[in-house]
């Protein structure tokens, strides 16, 4: 589903002209109307609590190409004892990635603000979620913003082993089966690169994102 909002509605700097590291901006809010503006600019939110709201582009950016996924041969038996359902229960799904890093004792940006836009993103059907059930229990998930052609995934979390890599060989799946013609993984990840995703200069991932939506 592309979505139906003028890419225009909030300008952005250009993302072109960021630094490395990818800070495009600073503030604003977490309306939907001006979320869903960054992800069209090929830029998303993250930030602690502590800070204003940080819009970023970063470069290189971490994608993978659905084709390109990996999966092991330990995997491929693993996936077999999950239940993988999608949109079945977003919100358990974006909380369980903030939990899961707060049990941890690490820094999370996924605030209750956060929940709240995305939550009603997914209602309008401009966000997804996958989820992994073992013996009827959420143990994995992972969700992002749908953009059409591209998924920019947002978080993933697993509280049983390869749960979480099982929702990611779910949705290069699902994304094969749409034709998608990347997942957006934002930043790199030595765990993400083992299942195939490679960095891609900012620059042709906007060029690609841009080609993207004039279809």
């Amino acid at each position: 589903m592309i979505p139906q909002v003028n890419r225009y509605t909030y300008i952005f700097p250009d993302p072109r002209r960021s630094s490395k590291e990818g800070l495009v901006a600073w503030g604003g809010d977490l309306s939907t109307k001006r979320v869903m503006s960054a992800y069209l600019q090929g830029i998303f939110p993250w930030y602690n609590e502590s800070d204003p709201i940080l819009w970023w582009s970063p470069d290189p950016r971490l994608v993978l190409f659905p084709k390109d996924i990996k999966i092991s041969k330990s995997l491929q038996k693993s996936m077999k004892k999950f239940e993988v359902k999608i949109d079945h229960d977003f919100e358990s799904v974006i909380r369980a990635c903030r939990n899961v890093r707060i049990n941890k004792g690490e820094n999370t940006w996924i605030l209750e603000e956060v929940i709240e836009t995305y939550s009603e993103l997914h209602r309008e059907g401009l966000a997804k979620s996958f989820e992994v059930y073992y013996e009827g229990e959420l143990v994995g998930g992972l969700y992002g913003i749908d953009l059409g052609k591209i998924f920019c995934g947002e978080s993933m979390f697993s509280i049983k082993s390869d749960a979480s890599k099982t929702a990611l060989v779910h949705l290069a799946h699902y994304c094969l089966e749409k034709g998608y013609e990347l997942i957006d993984c934002q930043v790199p990840s030595d765990h993400l690169k083992r299942m195939g995703a490679i960095e891609m200069e900012r620059d042709e991932f906007l060029d690609r994102l841009e080609k993207s939506l004039k279809k």
